[in-house]
């Protein structure tokens, strides 16, 4: 891949961010890391930009350090309008799911293609009246297609079995979910249950960048396992399955063309010149 370093308001650019959900803070794939404190209207984020074979690459881990943020807490415009500030224009998200489907077992890498939000307390737009005006962003497609269909060629290049569909249901946690609702998720459709992807996805596609999550199963649902959930558990699973994971944003990046074609590039046409008010 060509590298592409460019410089805007003292912060160092990269074209490409990595979300790194539970159990995912140590951007060791990267080297020459650098730490960025990006000033945002929503506060500082700190962000590490680091490269990849001389690609630029900025990597912000989503409950902090140590994972000192629950999700309810979490900044999401915080991060995604620093991420903006950094120039990157597509987002690798992961997050640690527990699955509602026996056919997505733990262990396993689900594309997410579709969400339900049942977030209560979570601002979920950068436009709240004033100068921005108001914003009803097209959610056809929250996850883009486009980079779907790259980290889809990657799996199938490193012979690592990835499903490609999956309704992610989003909670507020930090609780985990009943069995009762586990069972209403699964009834309106839901495949996999977080507690990370929503605001985050909207946000993205709001700031007109590429957005998608490679969910990784760490256990079944509430009802669905056989023994209480814990979140040693899940840490267990994603020790486990982390280095798969790294595997795979890498053969990511390496694939990722330096120009996009889709349509997350200009979700706010519509809007003329309020776009690049973001």
């Amino acid at each position: 891949m060509k590298s592409y370093h460019n410089y805007n308001g003292g912060y160092e650019m990269a074209k490409i961010g990595i979300i790194g959900g539970t159990g995912v803070y140590d951007p060791k794939m990267l080297s020459n890391i650098r730490e960025e404190n990006v000033q945002t209207e929503f506060g500082a984020i700190n962000v590490k930009v680091g490269e990849y074979h001389g690609v630029p690459v900025a990597f912000l881990p989503r409950h902090g350090e140590g994972h000192a943020l629950p999700p309810h807490k979490v900044n999401f415009r915080g991060n995604i309008m620093a991420l903006k500030k950094l120039g990157v224009e597509r987002i690798i998200a992961t997050g640690a799911v527990g699955s509602l489907n026996l056919e997505m077992r733990p262990g396993e890498f689900i594309l997410v293609d579709q969400f339900i939000d049942f977030t209560k307390t979570r601002i979920q737009t950068f436009f709240e009246e004033g100068d921005k005006g108001v914003v009803h962003i097209d959610m056809t497609e929250p996850y883009c297609s486009a980079l779907r269909k790259i980290v889809v060629n990657a799996a199938k290049n490193l012979e690592m079995p990835i499903k490609t569909k999956g309704t992610y249901v989003c909670t507020e946690g930090p609780r985990f979910e009943t069995p009762a609702e586990i069972k209403m998720y699964s009834f309106l459709g839901g495949d996999l249950v977080g507690m990370t992807s929503v605001p985050e996805v909207v946000l993205a596609r709001e700031a007109e960048m590429c957005y998608v999550t490679i969910a990784m199963v760490t256990n079944f649902a509430a009802g669905i396992s056989p023994t209480p959930l814990t979140h040693a558990e899940v840490l267990d699973a994603i020790r486990k399955n982390n280095e798969n994971l790294k595997k795979l944003i890498i053969r990511t990046i390496e694939e990722m063309p330096q120009q996009r074609d889709c349509a997350c590039q200009n979700a706010l046409k519509e809007l003329g010149s309020l776009g690049p008010g973001i």
